[in-house]
């Protein structure tokens, strides 16, 4: 049997996850602009690796998602 998370500990990983899902919607954003920017310039090899780069980070995002909804009910 687990043990019940206090309410500081959880929002101890609250704060954490959304501290790492702000950098990874940071990051999306800085891709999307480098991304735009050498393909405005005529290069576009860097495409289809930003874009695996960006849905890594959107799939990692839905991931911390679940485990907020997860951490919201454990204590219930």
């Amino acid at each position: 049997m687990k043990p019940r998370l206090t309410r500081a500990q959880k929002a101890t990983i609250f704060g954490g996850i959304s501290l790492i899902v702000t950098l990874l919607v940071v990051l999306q954003l800085w891709l999307l602009t480098a991304t735009m920017n050498a393909w405005l310039g005529g290069d576009s090899s860097v495409v289809w690796p930003a874009m695996l780069a960006s849905l890594g980070c959107f799939l990692v995002n839905l991931w911390l998602l679940r485990r907020v909804f997860y951490l919201q009910g454990a204590g219930e």
